[in-house]
């Protein structure tokens, strides 16, 4: 599988498609880029599209350090410019929409679009930091496994959790979650509960932006997703029913569609 070297650090991508515009994918804290496969398939006949890991997740190199998200931000900064992506559409969940806000308002030539799917530019609450350092903890000294079950209602929403339907597909995330590698995982944890608020700033991004989010979603409330909607002129504001913080595995067929109609709409060229 394909990996470059990127400020130290060997990120694992995968491209598939060879439209004429790009899709860059950035995917959400202790996933990886395969968070997206769904979309991909969707979205390939007619775009480039680019998943990838960032460093200590999911292939990528685990490395003593570069987890801040200004440190993740040079990184994918680096990567679409190594990959010939830009200008291209950046589809964020969580974390990395978190570095798609700070594209957009760093280098927005880089970027024709954002779409940010349960994403806040505001700093960790400090009972959410409280809460995920005890996990982290947990996970890094006795082992991942222990508190996966922990994890996944963070992750994913009650209806893809309760949903027999899809039991295999909820086990397979869930060891998904547990093959993280320990190190990488409390880095990468660390970079993100301690983030800085850029949510001041935002109001400064001029691209056409989707804001979405599921309704079941603990771990981003509405009212975050509000912000981002209401500093971004000209943005769009969705709410996907049924899903978590994880839409693009728990409802993947609306997520294409918002996906589809917002990147090929005027607004998103």
């Amino acid at each position: 599988m394909p990996k470059v070297k990127v400020n130290g650090a060997w990120v694992h991508y995968e491209t598939q498609g060879e439209g004429p515009e790009t899709i860059v994918f950035a995917h959400g804290l202790l996933w990886c880029g395969s968070m997206f496969e769904n979309q991909m398939a969707a979205l390939k006949s007619r775009y480039r599209c680019i998943a990838f890991d960032f460093r200590g997740q999911g292939q990528s190199t685990v490395t003593p350090s570069g987890y801040d998200l200004e440190s993740l931000y040079l990184d994918t900064v680096a990567l679409i410019e190594m990959l010939n992506a830009a200008p291209c559409h950046f589809v964020g969940v969580s974390m990395g929409g978190m570095i798609g806000l700070r594209i957009a308002l760093r280098q927005p030539a880089l970027l024709k679009s954002l779409a940010l799917f349960a994403t806040s530019a505001d700093a960790e609450n400090q009972e959410n930091q409280r809460r995920y350092r005890t996990l982290t903890l947990i996970a890094g000294l006795l082992g991942i496994r222990l508190v996966a079950d922990k994890v996944m209602p963070v992750m994913f929403g009650k209806t893809f959790l309760n949903d027999p339907l899809r039991a295999e597909l909820k086990a397979r995330w869930r060891d998904q979650l547990i093959a993280n590698r320990r190190i990488g995982l409390a880095l990468a944890v660390m970079g993100v509960i301690n983030r800085a608020p850029i949510y001041d700033q935002i109001h400064k991004i001029n691209l056409p932006t989707l804001v979405a989010m599921g309704d079941e979603d603990l771990a981003i409330s509405r009212e975050q997703a509000q912000r981002i909607h209401s500093q971004i002129a000209g943005s769009t504001l969705a709410l996907i029913p049924r899903a978590g913080h994880t839409p693009t595995v728990e409802e993947p067929a609306m997520v294409n569609a918002l996906l589809e109609q917002f990147i090929s709409s005027g607004a998103a060229k």
